[in-house]
């Protein structure tokens, strides 16, 4: 566990951190076998184009769909319908936020730092209670940045003048965390929801002794 002493600042992705992703049962439930919705969902999201939709606003979106349908034309139809439906896609972690809302309440202060199109993330967090936790965030849709990319963390700190050495950031991705700990942020890979709320439960604890 990383020493928490000097640490006043926490930092969350969204996907597989505070929520997560039904992409497979989705496409299934649109009519897909199994097989066809890993082979799709799995070109879709490894595709360089989905970066581009990380840095994309609603009026851009349309413009990668597009470039999805001439560059997979046997399933551009269901790429274009998972994006434009993306809606059904997410699953609530509320034992993740019920954590993520006593860490604001021991005085952690608490910031997004996510790879999101503009149109998925309302459709994701417009509702979700923790967002009334966070006291702000980053989002790559909106300053046209992606992690791993430095900028993007560097956009963070400058913006809410945090100190490196006192943000932990928790990603499912390692590629970002390694990203993180380069501009010197602590940083911890979340591989699984158990063990995210496991380290949620160790900070608490800690800060509660």
């Amino acid at each position: 566990m990383i020493d928490m002493t000097n640490i006043k600042n926490i930092i969350f992705d969204i996907g597989s951190v505070l929520l997560e992703y039904r992409w497979e049962d989705m496409l299934m439930d649109h009519g897909l076998s199994r097989e066809d919705a890993i082979k799709i969902g799995t070109a879709m999201f490894t595709d360089p184009l989905w970066s581009g939709m990380d840095l994309a606003s609603t009026g851009e979106e349309q413009a990668i769909i597009e470039s999805y349908h001439r560059k997979y034309p046997e399933y551009g139809d269901t790429i274009e319908w998972f994006i434009n439906h993306c809606e059904y896609m997410h699953v609530p972690r509320e034992d993740v936020w019920e954590r993520v809302h006593q860490l604001k309440g021991l005085g952690y202060t608490l910031y997004l730092l996510s790879n999101y199109p503009e149109t998925m993330f309302h459709k994701h967090t417009d509702n979700a209670p923790f967002i009334a936790d966070m006291s702000g965030g980053i989002i790559s849709f909106q300053v046209k940045q992606i992690k791993p990319n430095a900028e993007i963390y560097q956009s963070l700190l400058r913006k809410y003048n945090l100190v490196a050495d006192e943000c932990l950031f928790f990603d499912d991705r390692a590629d970002n965390t390694e990203g993180a700990r380069k501009q010197g942020i602590h940083a911890i890979t979340v591989t699984s929801r158990q063990f995210l709320v496991d380290e949620l439960d160790k900070i608490i604890a800690a800060k509660n002794s």
